[in-house]
């Protein structure tokens, strides 16, 4: 079984025009979101062996915050510029190229490829709100199958305000 977690970052400041939209850092509500859904996963006993993030600040501090929360290494995060302005095939491409060895892999990215993405594995997922989880359970011995195969099991979960 396959467990893939997709994590939208927490909401962004836009209030300083003059920041490159990778610095844009996450604003009071995301600062407050993040540790909550972390204490949320981590009372489900959420537990990656992986967390990888896009590069830029907003996503990569919702990795940070949350894998505070869930009992993961902040040095342990990988980031990778794939997850940054791509597409719901170049994630998928990301996905399928995983160890096989892992079994839960955590993601923090952007939309509209994280909710294109979400709704491409189940069509029941349609938006996915700042700090949302995507959660997505797959029969499989292999990530390289995810895509093809239907998730045994899809689940959204958002942030409570």
């Amino acid at each position: 079984m396959k467990t893939l977690f997709l994590v939208r970052h927490a909401k962004s400041s836009r209030g300083d025009p003059t920041l490159p939209d990778r610095e844009r850092p996450l604003d009071d509500r995301g600062r407050r979101d993040a540790p909550s859904m972390g204490k949320r996963l981590a009372k489900r006993d959420v537990k990656p062996e992986l967390i990888v993030s896009s590069p830029a600040l907003r996503a990569l501090t919702t990795a940070q915050l949350v894998a505070d929360e869930i009992g993961y290494a902040r040095g342990d995060i990988v980031v990778d510029d794939r997850l940054y302005a791509s597409s719901a095939s170049n994630l998928l491409a990301v996905i399928r190229a995983l160890d096989k060895k892992l079994d839960r892999v955590m993601l923090f990215g952007h939309n509209p490829e994280f909710t294109d993405l979400a709704h491409r594995l189940s069509s029941e997922i349609i938006d996915m709100p700042t700090c949302a989880v995507a959660e997505f359970r797959f029969d499989t011995k292999a990530w390289s199958d995810v895509g093809d195969v239907e998730p045994a099991n899809a689940m959204l979960e958002g942030p409570k305000r």
